[in-house]
């Protein structure tokens, strides 16, 4: 009784029955009296016609019999036909999602022919793409990472395989590669973990109300020396105070990394501005560069994880430094706090701006 089915059928044969009886009921009752009332209008006294009163009340009542019966019937073939064209697309959608489950994401859902099994066979097969695209970008973030794991690993096997072999010295310059390959491995194996928990919406964030100027300049100003050494001016332009809700040491972390961007991006005699200011109910962190730009169609690219911009040959905006998802990361960062970071850059050679809004 716990079939779908059995409960459909059943509840077509109760209808069918109650309605039946009711019907009965009533035209049972109402017979005699109709039969009578018909009788004094064509004249005939009391008493007269009972016989006939009898025989219509007997007919009528082997009529609903009769009636009722085949309305039972008619309605159980009815409900089961009913049920099992509700429960064959049921059983396909139910097929469908055991595929799904199994891994198979290119999976046929057929409509069922009702609005509402319509829409949940559009749903499952929404479902269908978005694991399948899921799959895809897991499959391709393995072959993403190997590659960048591939590099360092080639450069230290190479080296010791060098120095075993006596080819190479075994001295502080050979032990200083070897050590920048590991930090590279290592800070790679940082990000991916970061970008794990970014994605999947693991972030520990720390909100407080704090200085978002303080926290920008504080981080800026620490890659200072880095832009005095590549001889790049760099300018820092931040109101005296502009407070927000946000966890200073992941804001500071995004314009590290920006910063840290623009400044690869940028050659010797060029210009890297960061800068913060209130725009409306939004605190904005920009920064900009006149360094290698960007084209139009990696305005969005460059936030995909390791993706590299095919023109960028500076070691910046979509070129080979640090593990190649910092951007990523930093999407993901200020995304947590209900923030947006976009890139924009009128083009190649003429430099980027990355830009920041944090809810105030």
């Amino acid at each position: 009784m716990n079939r779908l089915v059995s409960r459909l059928v059943l509840s077509h044969l109760l209808v069918a029955v109650v309605g039946a009886t009711a019907t009965f009921a009533l035209v049972r009752l109402l017979t005699p009296q109709l039969f009578d009332q018909q009788m004094r209008r064509m004249g005939a006294g009391p008493g007269r016609g009972m016989g006939l009163r009898e025989e219509v009340s007997s007919a009528v009542t082997s009529a609903l019999t009769v009636g009722v019966l085949v309305g039972v019937a008619v309605a159980g073939l009815l409900g089961t036909w009913a049920a099992y064209r509700l429960i064959r697309p049921l059983s396909q959608l139910g097929a469908a999602t055991r595929v799904l489950a199994a891994g198979r994401y290119a999976v046929s859902v057929p409509d069922a022919g009702t609005t509402e099994l319509d829409a949940l066979a559009r749903d499952i097969r929404a479902l269908a793409g978005a694991l399948g695209e899921t799959e895809q970008r897991r499959t391709r973030l393995l072959g993403e990472v190997g590659h960048e794991m591939r590099t360092p690993l080639t450069v230290i096997d190479a080296t010791v395989e060098g120095m075993i072999d006596g080819i190479l010295p075994r001295d502080e310059a050979s032990l200083d590669k070897l050590s920048g390959e590991t930090r590279r491995l290592r800070r790679l194996a940082d990000d991916l973990s970061a970008l794990s928990r970014a994605e999947e919406g693991r972030l520990d964030l720390r909100p407080v109300l704090a200085d978002v100027a303080a926290v920008v300049t504080s981080a800026a100003e620490r890659l200072r020396a880095q832009a005095d050494d590549s001889g790049i001016h760099f300018q820092i332009i931040t109101p005296p105070s502009l407070i927000a809700h946000i966890d200073p040491d992941r804001i500071a972390q995004v314009v590290t990394n920006l910063v840290g961007n623009a400044l690869h991006a940028t050659t010797a005699g060029g210009h890297v501005r960061v800068e913060v200011r209130a725009a409306g109910d939004q605190a904005t962190i920009t920064v900009s560069d006149d360094g290698v730009g960007l084209a139009t169609e990696d305005l969005e690219r460059v936030f995909e994880r390791f993706y590299r911009a095919p023109h960028a040959t500076a070691q910046g905006h979509g070129g080979k430094t640090g593990s190649g998802i910092g951007l990523t990361i930093s999407r993901r960062i200020v995304e947590a706090h209900a923030g947006s970071l976009t890139a924009a850059s009128p083009g190649i050679g003429h430099g980027a701006t990355f830009t920041v809004r944090l809810p105030r």
